[in-house]
């Protein structure tokens, strides 16, 4: 048995990724082991929670991978961890699956973290809503986080039924708070003073009933197992992973399947403008491109040995912004253009809304891969594509992946645990 608690919310932006690297950084000062996973196929939020436990932050997505691979990955987990989080994503009850169906299959009871800035009495009835909505669902406790006053704690508190837990009320902090952009928060490495705005939640979670670890509740994980063997198809390959604030968009699934694989993992720093390592295969991540245009075109020394790379033919899988670096053109949302490594025949403008979000089930020759896409900008190319991405669902955006000679481009995060055979084929 091991101590687990679901962090979620009624909504995006209530403060779940705060508190959640809050409480592991409180419990490691109590000599807990912790380990965080975040639901759904988030990068940023897993980079917070490295900093906050010191270990690497796994997804978990009964879509993309499975339910069999999110209760391995958690047994594993479990084996060594005293505590684990486990961060929501959306709302509640928002997606499919949603967190609480993901919760309800775990058996992890839920703490709703509810944002109390804009109301006063109503917490209470959104309190209960969330407690009661599916009487299935566990439930630890709710915590009201950005309170403004006594008053408003003493409103707050007053509000609540007795059968709905308050398990503590968070003061407002904007030395706790962690700054966005147009992606979801800022990137872990961009901010010299996380550690601070982690402690300085840690301490007010510090005054509420959380503050007790052993009060968390005992979540039977199981044993570590895995009902996919894995070929190591790409034994004795290197494969070299673009990793730095441009391009930083990386699955630790996805380093861990080209492991298991049998590939070494080397990486490079296109924003350096270092050159790709001696390598058989290149992984250009996701990323912020659009952050950094006048040093990615000036970065010569990258391009040019990725075009070297790309005439001798050897393979080159580009995700969203690793495909913006390869494109003609790309303009940023303030107008600012510039050329990129013209790899790839078009161009993308950053746009100020979000243009394309959803699961996506691509069926290359290779065989069939999950994922998903998030994106910003809007692309223009004559390039005819080699397949589309569906959603599952049947609704939203169809993503196009555009193939030329051995390089393999599209707004597609792959996560290469749903098909490790077809995941080698694209590095071969």
């Amino acid at each position: 048995m091991t101590q687990a608690l679901f962090i979620v919310a009624p909504a995006s932006g209530q403060g779940k990724t705060t508190i959640t690297a809050g409480l592991a950084w409180r419990y490691r000062q109590q000599g807990k082991r912790v380990r965080i996973f975040k639901t759904g196929p988030d990068f940023i939020d897993p980079m917070i929670h490295e900093v906050a436990t010191g270990q690497p932050v796994y997804q978990l997505d009964m879509w993309m991978g499975g339910e069999a691979h999110v209760r391995a990955l958690l047994a594993e987990a479990a084996q060594t961890a005293d505590i684990i989080l486990i961060e929501g994503v959306m709302g509640l009850f928002d997606g499919t699956p949603s967190s609480a169906e993901l919760a309800e299959a775990l058996g992890v009871p839920v703490l709703a973290v509810i944002d109390a800035s804009s109301m006063a009495q109503t917490f209470g009835a959104l309190a209960h809503g969330l407690a009661t909505y599916r009487t299935s669902l566990p439930l630890f406790g709710i915590l009201a986080n950005r309170v403004a006053s006594d008053l408003h704690a003493d409103l707050i508190a007053s509000s609540v039924r007795e059968d709905t837990p308050l398990k503590g009320i968070i003061r407002r902090n904007p030395d706790a708070s962690l700054p966005e952009r147009h992606l979801g928060l800022v990137q872990a490495s961009e901010l010299s003073d996380l550690t601070q705005r982690i402690t300085q939640m840690a301490n007010q979670l510090a005054q509420t009933a959380l503050v007790d670890a052993t009060q968390l509740p005992q979540v039977d994980f199981g044993y570590p197992y895995s009902n996919v063997k894995i070929v190591p198809l790409l034994m004795g390959k290197r494969i070299a992973i673009s990793k730095d604030k441009a391009f930083s968009f990386l699955y630790q699934a996805n380093t861990d399947t080209l492991t298991a694989l049998g590939a070494k993992i080397v990486y490079f720093s296109p924003l350096a403008n270092e050159p790709i390592p001696e390598c058989d295969a290149v992984y250009l991540t996701g990323g912020y491109p659009e952050l950094y245009l006048d040093n990615l075109a000036n970065a010569q020394q990258t391009a040019d040995s990725l075009r070297e790379h790309h005439t001798q033919g050897k393979p080159i899988l580009a995700e969203c912004g690793g495909m913006l670096a390869l494109l003609n053109q790309l303009t940023d949302k303030t107008g600012n253009t510039a050329s990129m490594w013209g790899m790839l025949d078009g161009q993308a403008v950053m746009q100020n809304r979000l243009v394309a979000l959803g699961m996506q089930a691509v069926n290359f020759p290779e065989g069939e891969l999950r994922g998903h896409t998030f994106h910003h900008s809007s692309l223009t190319t004559q390039l005819e594509p080699l397949t589309q991405g569906v959603n599952p669902h049947g609704k939203g955006v169809s993503e196009k992946v555009y193939r030329v000679g051995k390089l393999t481009a599209s707004y597609i995060h792959l996560y290469f645990p749903s098909n490790a055979k077809a995941t080698a084929a694209l590095f071969v």
